[in-house]
């Protein structure tokens, strides 16, 4: 018992510290009134109401520390900026439903909030008072409450007046949901029946040369006016560009394997393989279990090992109990030791993975250069700035919607100064992604606007010109199924017109198909055949079809009946979170939202550090 509270404590203590509601899909603060205890005060308005910076910086620490601890690179600039406009929307949302909390009239009773806590315990918690048949054990949660002091105490019913509002929030929210037997019957259905087919697939796209086909100019001409918002185009930019790219060196592939050498010398020298991998291995899950990688079998077959490392457990020179030298996969490089092999069939084995990543050396290397490359580009054209600096640039053009440059990827950080605040010659600061490093300067721009009719006719061409394939396509179906309905067996008549007959399943209807694809007309008519009946010609947009029904396999009704209450509750909880980001989104439309983080947090001089910034 003593244990189960001190485990408790834990979290209620985190609750405190990181302002932490659990309720369903609402992921909201703990700050009830919204006001700020000091710092820089307004950095936006919603509806009159401020945003306050301290419950702003809350939620970017947070999701911050969440970003940080999925991934073991530091945050580049591009992700924190992103991590600071989430942070902002957060906070928006938070005042948003503390608005309609107060118009709905919607509040908590102190009856309501000593029943919560006496029975429904911080989705946290309850895990530590689960017996051992995994029940909640209700006796122990009571006995951990009444031993709690004071000032938990407070930060526990302060937890229940902010969710248990939210909660009655959330029912109004999404009354009115409801699913019949019927619907859920239907979606276990599309889940679990399945259906063997053949088809034929007549491939209008390839099988008819486009020398058949004509297309007026006349119609090319009605179809743009018919279709202009098509051809919209996004704003575009030529740029100039300097990439740094964060890759390892030769040099840091090279010290990886010295690493990973030391290590096999240090386990030759008498270090127990176990500890070695415990504390210098990079795979977190077998380095817990001392490298054991357990039992897998010779590749190529499923759950087989990667191929430079399935060549190094099976070959014959490798001893079993005997580490390797290292072998470098695309994870990095690993000291395998096998533990036990049966021929050529399966092995057991553990290893010591080092991947290859930069240096420090490496990365100081790198930051530095990036550091001189922003100072010379203060001063310089990018080109002259390149030069300096030992670097060479490249030409691109880029767009609003795909801004991806070769070595750097999509660059959203440098779109947004690009699009946003840049003029043509301006040199940009040096950004950063997951990627690179990489600075722009502007040579041109142009705003978004519609393709002129010149540019757009080759691809009306080639659309109006696929709609007479698909005529001749479907026609020529209708032709085979005549052939068929006269007594000619689907292969013969499908070899005549050079066809293939393929097989496919079993599949359920939200499968992908090869040859087909997922949830189109053409998976939709398989479902809709009796066993050994052809389909009509079935046109999915892309291609078109004949379709026979070979096996077909019905959802068990009994097995359905064994799980509607958990599936009810499953599929009801979807469709709450999409009325839910419905609702939040309706709101947010209507209101009156102030951003003024580029106004308040801006730096009043270039010693100044842009916040926000985490401590």
């Amino acid at each position: 018992m003593m244990r189960q509270m001190r485990d408790a404590t834990k979290p209620i203590i985190f609750l405190a510290l990181v302002a932490f509601v659990a309720l369903m899909v609402f992921q909201w603060g703990m700050d009830i009134t919204g006001q700020s205890s000091g710092g820089l005060g307004e950095i936006g308005r919603v509806n009159g109401d401020p945003v306050q910076y301290d419950e702003y910086m809350a939620s970017y620490r947070n999701l911050y520390d969440q970003v940080q601890s999925s991934q073991e690179q530091p945050i580049t600039t591009q992700q924190n900026k992103e991590i600071e406009d989430a942070a902002f929307d957060e906070v928006v949302n938070q005042i948003l439903i503390r608005q309609e909390l107060r118009r709905r009239g919607i509040d908590v009773t102190d009856r309501e909030i000593v029943e919560a806590a006496q029975f429904s315990p911080p989705a946290d918690l309850r895990p530590q008072f689960v017996n051992d048949a995994g029940q909640f054990d209700g006796v122990a949660y009571q006995t951990f409450l009444a031993t709690l002091p004071p000032d938990q105490l407070i930060l526990l019913e302060a937890y229940y007046r902010d969710v248990i509002p939210r909660g009655k929030l959330l029912r109004q929210v999404s009354s009115g949901i409801y699913l019949s037997d019927a619907e859920l019957w239907q979606r276990y259905q599309d889940e679990n029946e399945q259906v063997e087919i053949r088809f034929v697939a007549l491939d209008p796209a390839t099988r008819y040369d486009d020398s058949e086909f004509s297309i007026p100019q006349n119609e090319i001409e009605a179809y743009y006016r018919a279709n202009e918002e098509e051809f919209a185009v996004p704003a575009r930019a030529s740029l100039k560009v300097v990439v740094l790219d964060r890759t390892p060196t030769p040099a840091d592939t090279a010290a990886a394997a010295d690493l990973a050498e030391s290590f096999r010398q240090e386990i030759e020298d008498g270090a127990d393989f176990a500890e070695v991998a415990m504390r210098e291995s990079s795979d977190e899950g077998s380095a817990a279990l001392g490298g054991d990688l357990g039992v897998f079998p010779k590749g190529p077959a499923p759950g087989s090992m990667v191929a430079p490392f399935d060549s190094a457990v099976f070959a014959a020179s490798t001893r079993v109990g005997v580490p390797t030298p290292p072998v470098k996969t695309s994870f990095g490089y690993h000291i395998i030791e096998v533990t036990e092999r049966w021929g050529q069939d399966s092995a057991q084995a553990r290893h010591v993975l080092v991947p290859v990543a930069r240096t420090d050396d490496s990365e100081i290397a790198l930051l530095t250069l990036a550091d001189s490359l922003e100072d010379l580009s203060e001063t310089m054209l990018l080109d002259q700035a390149a030069a300096a600096a030992g670097l060479t640039s490249i030409s691109v053009d880029i767009t609003e919607t795909f801004p991806f440059v070769a070595g750097a990827g999509q660059i959203s950080e440098g779109a947004d100064w690009v699009f946003e605040e840049a003029s043509v010659g301006d040199v940009s600061p040096v950004f950063e992604n997951a990627q690179a490093f990489y600075a722009v300067e502007l040579l041109s721009s142009e705003p978004e606007g519609t393709l002129p009719l010149e540019d757009a006719a080759p691809g009306i061409e080639s659309t109006l010109r696929f709609d007479l394939k698909m005529e001749r396509a479907m026609t020529d179906g209708s032709s085979l199924l005549s052939q068929i309905a006269a007594g000619e067996a689907l292969e013969e008549a499908a070899s005549a017109a050079g066809l293939e007959v393929r097989e496919a399943g079993p599949f359920t209807r939200n499968d992908f198909v090869p040859g087909i694809g997922r949830q189109n007309a053409a998976v939709g008519a398989a479902f809709g055949l009796r066993p050994g009946q052809l389909s009509n010609v079935v046109s999915t947009g892309g291609n078109a079809f004949l379709i026979e029904l070979t096996g077909y396999a019905p959802a068990d009704s009994a097995a359905w009946l064994g799980q509607t209450v958990e599936q009810r509750q499953r599929e009801i909880g979807v469709l709450q979170q999409l009325r839910l980001q419905e609702w939040i989104a309706a709101l947010r439309a209507s209101a009156r939202i102030v951003d003024r983080r580029d106004v308040v947090l801006a730096p009043q001089d270039e010693n100044q550090i842009q916040l926000p910034m985490v401590f």
